[in-house]
């Protein structure tokens, strides 16, 4: 079989194609099938996408099934250099988002003597977080399915904006009330990004470095948070002048606003739905299902019936939970075994969080080059593990250089394995929507993010970190178990493969001197 090479002017071979990069996205098989699930109604009466119907982790669609019997055209595919910049968008925006989660917790013994609070009402303006984003998900993910990512995106950017702008005015020590509502309102700009990064890199990148985007998507939230840890400690200094302490939080506050002001204006002017033509086969079959034949409500009760899927929910929430425990009591943490050291204490979190991009971007180009999804999943969920009770049994010995060692082996396995999650769970849930498999993760995870930094707020305060620290360690195995039992069943996978053996299985029957275009390509803006 001859196929000429679009824009080349050149014949080569083509007897089959492996990457999707090579499809001659011209034709497809209509005849996978699967099995029925009586937990999970489907899309519309057959449920189908195209003709495939990909429902629950027992229905395994081989290729072996493909019969060039029934054909129908398929969509285009194209990969736009834009999508490079609604990506960089989304992740300054998460960033910014993210370095106010953690403004107050990293420095919070300066904070509970300036504004006369305990320990606890510190750790609210962290856990705020997490609280908020239980009962707004579910809404949230609605919009998302039934507006867009762009109205999303455009609304969480003006709260992160607002919120910013109403705690620039809570630089005294009678404003606590105040800080802790423009908190609360950063708070809701939250559960209006932690979904975003699996559903931006399924609707605008390739299917060979979808989970690439993924992980740079994450990498901006941990940049966000690795700048948290690092900047608060800097320009507000642990001074007893109430006024020069007051000037200090006033100038982060400031900073803080003008940078979410900037990121919310481009955002507004550039950030875009979807592109024109989808860059995947996957995307192209879930676009050909009508609008009206989607029940939302639906969607999430399949999610809910997916045993693999709920497994990877709560194991994923076990092991983000702990990262958030540690994040947010790390000062207190340190300081009380290294006392005076708030400013290392950032420079500890921000090593956690440092080797945790370090270790999202390997995983997420391992993904890619792999597509073990499972496997590398369930190895990094055990390092995590042994990560923390390396750094548990450590932390107490009395030498710094210690500790940022074993921070940055805990940072790059623990914070290493959120986009690892969310492409295992898109996966797992194709062709569900991949904001409400996101959304439904992170629920899980700011459960028990609440759950695990009281109790381990209140054991540190009882018998010290070592216990606190194990309380974590313990939930760790529990996760890692759980993981374990995940039966990898990888949807999206077996679609685009299917959509590649049809299309070479047609190009082997079609007879020499038909042209088929290779349509998946890299066009300029």
């Amino acid at each position: 079989m001859l196929q000429r090479a679009e824009g080349k002017g050149t014949i080569v071979g083509g007897g089959s194609m492996s990457t999707q990069d090579e499809l001659p996205h011209e034709w497809i098989d209509d005849q996978g099938k699967a099995g029925d699930d009586a937990c999970s109604p489907r899309r519309g009466e057959s449920g189908s996408l195209g003709e495939y119907d990909l429902g629950d982790s027992s229905l395994a669609l081989e290729p072996s099934v493909l019969d060039t019997t029934h054909l129908f055209p398929l969509m285009e595919t194209k990969l736009y250099k834009r999508r490079w910049v609604m990506l960089f968008l989304f992740s300054a925006y998460s960033m910014s988002n993210a370095f106010m989660w953690l403004q107050y917790g990293i420095i919070s013994n300066i904070f509970m003597r300036f504004y006369n609070i305990d320990n606890l009402a510190i750790d609210w303006l962290s856990m705020i977080y997490f609280l908020t984003y239980i009962p707004l998900i579910l809404p949230v993910m609605w919009l998302l399915d039934n507006r867009g990512i762009r109205d999303v995106v455009v609304v969480g950017a003006a709260f992160n904006c607002v919120g910013a702008w109403i705690k620039t005015g809570t630089a005294a020590p009678n404003m606590f009330a105040m800080t802790f509502f423009g908190q609360f309102v950063c708070s809701v700009a939250t559960v209006y990004v932690l979904g975003i990064p699996s559903r931006l890199a399924s609707l605008w990148f390739g299917q060979q470095e979808v989970s690439t985007a993924c992980s740079i998507g994450v990498l901006g939230n941990q940049l966000g948070i690795a700048i948290g840890f690092l900047v608060p400690p800097i320009i507000v200094p642990n001074v007893d002048d109430m006024d020069e302490l007051a000037y200090h939080i006033s100038i982060m506050f400031y900073i803080t606003a003008g940078v979410a002001t900037v990121i919310f204006v481009l955002v507004v002017i550039l950030f875009q739905e979807r592109p024109e033509i989808p860059p995947t086969q996957a995307q192209a079959q879930a676009r050909s299902i009508p609008p009206d034949e989607y029940s939302y409500t639906a969607s999430i009760m399949r999610l809910l019936c997916n045993k693999p899927f709920m497994l990877l929910v709560i194991s994923y929430g076990l092991n983000v939970g702990c990262f958030y425990a540690v994040s947010t009591l790390l000062n207190r943490m340190i300081i009380e075994h290294y006392p005076g050291e708030e400013v290392n204490a950032g420079r500890i979190g921000l090593t956690i969080v440092i080797a945790g991009m370090v270790g999202s971007l390997i995983c997420g180009i391992w993904l890619d080059k792999t597509k073990t999804y499972k496997q590398t999943t369930l190895v990094v969920y055990f390092l995590s593990l042994v990560g923390m009770l390396i750094y548990a049994f450590t932390l107490n010995l009395g030498h710094m250089w210690v500790v940022f060692v074993t921070s940055g082996a805990l940072g790059f396995f623990m914070t290493g394995y959120l986009p690892l999650g969310f492409e295992f769970a898109v996966e797992l849930t194709y062709p569900e929507s991949e904001g409400t498999s996101s959304g439904l993760l992170n629920c899980s995870a700011q459960v028990f993010g609440i759950i695990f930094t009281i109790c381990q707020g209140k054991i540190i305060d009882a018998w010290g970190t070592l216990t606190g620290n194990i309380f974590l360690c313990i939930f760790l195995l529990i996760g890692t178990v759980m993981t374990g039992f995940i039966k990898s069943d990888l949807r999206r996978q077996k679609a685009n493969l299917q959509a590649e053996q049809a299309a070479s299985k047609m190009t082997a029957d079609v007879e020499g001197g038909v042209s088929l275009p290779v349509t998946q390509k890299e066009v300029k803006l």
